[in-house]
């Protein structure tokens, strides 16, 4: 069973979201694993790396972006921020964020057991006093080396942030 081992809101710049949007159709056994699957076969990460220069580790965490569009439409991008102003390759598509703040929740626990904790990662800000009412946007940000590297219980963390 997974669980929260820390929430607390981070201060981010302006940032411009790279990526590529996909919706329900594009699941595959109810899950996007295999849209995952096909960035690292196709090196679409490596490509948006190399769009800037010392591209700050920041930037370098994948993010797997969500919402429900203004037509109650589940999206689901998967990409990377990037400075705000990148130029975006062809075939991918952007959303501008302005500098704000994320609520963050580290959910700690297996590999198959971090996904789809989004509503627990809200109920844990929210009961820190950290108010998602105005969130449109939630993310699952894989940070290395926590998402990446387990420790020495086979366990990871993966980040589920939200937009405030």
């Amino acid at each position: 069973m997974p669980t929260i081992t820390k929430a607390y809101k981070e201060v981010v710049p302006a940032l411009r979201f790279i990526g590529k949007r996909y919706t329900d159709a594009d699941r595959l056994h109810g899950m996007f694993g295999h849209k995952w699957g096909e960035w690292f076969q196709e090196g679409y990460f490596t490509l948006l790396e190399n769009l800037v220069e010392n591209l700050p580790d920041f930037n370098k965490q994948s993010i797997g972006l969500m919402r429900e569009d203004e037509n109650g439409e589940f999206e689901y991008w998967i990409g990377l921020f990037m400075p705000e102003g990148t130029p975006v390759p062809d075939n991918f598509a952007h959303v501008d964020f302005p500098a704000g703040e994320l609520g963050v929740a580290w959910i700690y626990g297996l590999e198959g057991e971090v996904y789809m904790q989004e509503g627990e990662a809200a109920k844990k800000l929210e009961a820190e006093g950290i108010s998602l009412k105005n969130s449109k946007w939630c993310f699952e940000r894989y940070n290395c080396p926590r998402f990446t590297e387990p420790d020495s219980d086979g366990k990871i963390i993966l980040d589920v942030c939200f937009v405030l």
